[in-house]
């Protein structure tokens, strides 16, 4: 379906124009009518799918069609900053021939931020994009109206709960107009974004789209490793991709922390993204990293879904992710719009039963290989086993592979290399009265317009 069938305002189709999008993904096809109509929404729908534009294009179109301003119109919350920096963005994008204001209010920032922030709540911003805590910041200040409120929209919804949002989520929604309509968007549906769903809409339409799995243009391919062995083969595999855009998942903001440091003194191109970072270098990172200037970057799951980071050449999961689902979020990075990309998973010892169930959800034998020689041997892919953890292979054990402790440390460090072998398969900067131009360079992703 193309987007001029919708009946948006002239004014933002030239922004769509802009922005080089023609054709409208499932979700947009589905949940644009609805919004248009006035209903609320329940949308499933993963990073990748197009949600962004989903609910933007019809919310900015009512406020175009309204005429109205200088009041806020609509209020997007979303679990983390850079979700709502990047929702900012888009709308800048679409809304630059339009006169429509917008402002993205996080956390992290210094005294000077806050103040813009409040500037453009008392000035009468159109749309608010705010993570919970630093909005609460400003309701509690007594100068948030927002008596005139028309969009609630919730995105992000089951990460929301899981970051334990749902208290601020409820005082904040105690002090919008119960008369309003909601758009509440969500990866997974699970019993607690349910009951939040019923709680916030009235009479809302539900539009699924099913989970997908990574593009068929991204090869899979897993180690099956020691936990010890884990560095040593991600610095062999990261060493001679000079000029590539590289992603490394870890599962905590200690593992960031530690990983970012020790591939920074092997002199690899790489920066950091955590909670840990402070906000001025985060955005540091990521902007140097979409400029090309840093080739790597060690994340948590913060940057997995939602974040606008286009041409990545390869992910790598240095823990398999606790949820199977955030697999296919990390791994969807990679081969946008059609592109080629790569992704690497090391599994250790105690994450193959994990690794087994991001298999089975995405219904493909993803293949395993064993460390490079000059790593020693790998341990045996048993996923169904039971096990203590097991950090490192058996080589200071005599016989261990044929061979004395010594001599098998001895071919760790001399070893050639050799190539690996088959196992078997089994705050808120204030933009709100400054949008840049939008071109030919798209704000996100295609298939997260």
């Amino acid at each position: 379906m193309n987007f001029t069938e919708f009946g948006l305002h002239p004014d933002l189709l030239d922004g769509v124009d802009a922005m080089n999008y023609k054709t409208a993904t499932p979700i947009q096809e589905k949940a644009i009518p609805i919004i248009l109509e006035g209903k609320d929404l329940i949308g499933i729908a993963q990073t990748g799918t197009g949600k962004t534009a989903a609910f933007i294009l019809p919310v900015l179109n009512e406020i175009i069609e309204s005429g109205e301003a200088n009041f806020i119109q609509t209020l997007v919350i979303v679990p983390t900053r850079e979700l709502a920096v990047q929702i900012d963005q888009v709308i800048e994008a679409y809304s630059y021939f339009t006169g429509v204001s917008s402002i993205a209010i996080y956390g992290g920032g210094d005294g000077k931020e806050f103040a813009q922030e409040k500037k453009a709540l008392v000035s009468g911003v159109d749309i608010v994009i705010a993570t919970p805590g630093r909005l609460i910041s400003h309701l509690n200040m007594g100068y948030v109206n927002f008596s005139k409120l028309r969009f609630l929209v919730l995105d992000e919804a089951d990460r929301m709960m899981d970051m334990g949002f749902q208290p601020d989520l409820m005082r904040i929604i105690g002090k919008i107009p119960q008369k309003r309509q909601t758009l509440l968007f969500s990866a997974t549906m699970p019993e607690s974004v349910m009951k939040l769903a019923r709680q916030l809409t009235h009479n809302a339409e539900s539009v699924s789209i099913a989970l997908s799995k990574p593009a068929e243009g991204v090869t899979q391919r897993a180690y099956v490793v020691y936990e010890e062995q884990k560095l040593q083969l991600v610095t062999e595999l990261l060493k001679d991709r000079k000029g590539q855009r590289i992603v490394v998942f870890c599962s905590s903001k200690a593992s960031v922390s530690s990983l970012y440091s020790k591939l920074h003194r092997k002199n690899l191109s790489v920066g950091q993204m955590s909670s840990d970072v402070e906000q001025d270098q985060r955005e540091d990172t990521m902007l140097a990293f979409r400029n090309s200037k840093i080739d790597i970057i060690v994340a948590t799951d913060v940057i997995s879904r939602g974040i606008d980071v286009d041409g990545i050449d390869l992910v790598v999961n240095y823990d398999v992710p606790r949820d199977p689902e955030d697999y296919v979020h990390r791994v969807g990075r990679t081969a946008r719009a059609e592109r080629k990309g790569e992704a690497i998973t090391l599994v250790s010892p105690g994450d193959q039963l994990r690794f087994r169930r991001i298999e089975k959800l995405i219904d493909k034998d993803i293949e395993k290989l064993g460390p490079p020689q000059n790593l020693g041997p790998g341990p045996e892919y048993t996923p169904n086993a039971r096990r203590g953890k097991t950090f490192g292979p058996p080589h200071r054990q005599a016989n261990a592979h044929g061979k004395g402790g010594n001599n098998q440390n001895s071919n760790r460090s001399n070893s050639g290399g050799g190539g690996p072998h088959k196992k078997k398969s089994g705050s808120g900067s204030s933009r709100w009265n400054n949008k840049p131009k939008p071109s030919g360079e798209r704000t996100e992703p295609r298939r997260d317009a």
